[in-house]
């Protein structure tokens, strides 16, 4: 679903982003809060040791089943935040992310590197908001 009541701006006053949007104004008043998602599969079992490529795609398949269970999908995403514990695998991630996120149109994004996740053995956790219209 490609959500036109969204509009993502870079400002020229701003340095050129990679990969995320500065600015994404979102209309509608339908709000969705996504829980920070982490690469458990449907029975709760962690996907991926210690390999954060399966670790990324669990995290974003439940995402994605997140936001169907409201009707939605990716271009309705406005903001993620990314929790990492090794900064260094962003560009792993990065590319999970752009096989699922629109990479001309993406949602304004933030993210941190953290000690520690719920679990050890977690890398990633990734949190969502999208605005759906009315």
């Amino acid at each position: 679903m490609d959500n036109s009541s969204h509009r993502f701006i870079n400002p020229d006053t701003i340095a050129k982003p990679t990969g995320y949007t500065h600015v994404v104004e979102a209309r509608g008043s339908h709000l969705v809060f996504i829980s920070g998602q982490v690469a458990f599969d449907a029975q709760g079992s962690l996907v991926g040791p210690g390999d954060m490529r399966a670790q990324a795609e669990q995290v974003f398949e439940n995402l994605k089943a997140a936001l169907a269970a409201v009707g939605a999908g990716f271009d309705d995403v406005v903001k993620v935040t990314f929790f990492i514990v090794d900064m260094s695998q962003m560009p792993v991630v990065r590319e999970v992310r752009n096989r699922y996120l629109n990479p001309q149109r993406p949602p304004a994004s933030t993210a941190v590197e953290v000690k520690g996740l719920v679990r050890p053995e977690l890398m990633l956790e990734v949190e969502a908001l999208a605005v759906l219209a009315d």
